[in-house]
């Protein structure tokens, strides 16, 4: 039986992987909507771009620089809403916004096997929620995501909402 402190080895080795090896980095041509973001408090700055076939994302990539929690977020994100409708995107961000910005801090590693199975690789970042000040670095990218397929013209930043004002 796989412990907690195992279960946070395998989570840290996949978040060091994305960093490594971010998945979907650079920039994405031909897109049909992109935006950008950042968190001033950690200096992490993304820009994300998608190509649609309807309401389904065809392709997502990104560019930038950030921390560690950051870029990981990004890359898995990338991962994860390549081949989703748009409406199955909004979804699985509202869970990830979930995971990491709710619930009992302490309780991370008990995620129902539905909400594990729905959340799939993203689940690496339940630990999140424990570091409040990482949890802008989590979503920096997720918030961009839903700015560039909102058409927002402003820039995504963690400090004042969702959008610059």
């Amino acid at each position: 039986m796989t412990g907690s402190g195992d279960l946070r080895d395998l989570y840290q080795e996949v978040i060091l992987d994305h960093n490594r090896r971010p998945r979907n980095f650079g920039p994405l041509q031909g897109a049909d909507c992109s935006a950008e973001g950042s968190n001033p408090l950690c200096g992490d700055q993304v820009k994300v771009s998608l190509k649609l076939a309807g309401d389904v994302i065809e392709e997502i990539g990104f560019e930038g620089s950030g921390c560690a929690i950051s870029t990981a977020s990004a890359s898995l994100m990338t991962e994860a809403l390549t081949g989703k409708t748009v409406a199955a995107a909004a979804a699985l961000f509202e869970r990830f916004h979930h995971l990491v910005a709710t619930g009992d801090p302490g309780d991370h590693s008990a995620l129902a096997p539905e909400e594990s199975e729905a959340l799939g690789k993203l689940a690496v970042f339940s630990g999140v929620r424990e570091y409040p000040m990482r949890v802008k670095c989590a979503t920096l990218a997720w918030h961009t995501f839903k700015a560039a397929l909102a058409g927002a013209g402003e820039p995504v930043t963690t400090e004042r909402g969702e959008t610059r004002r």
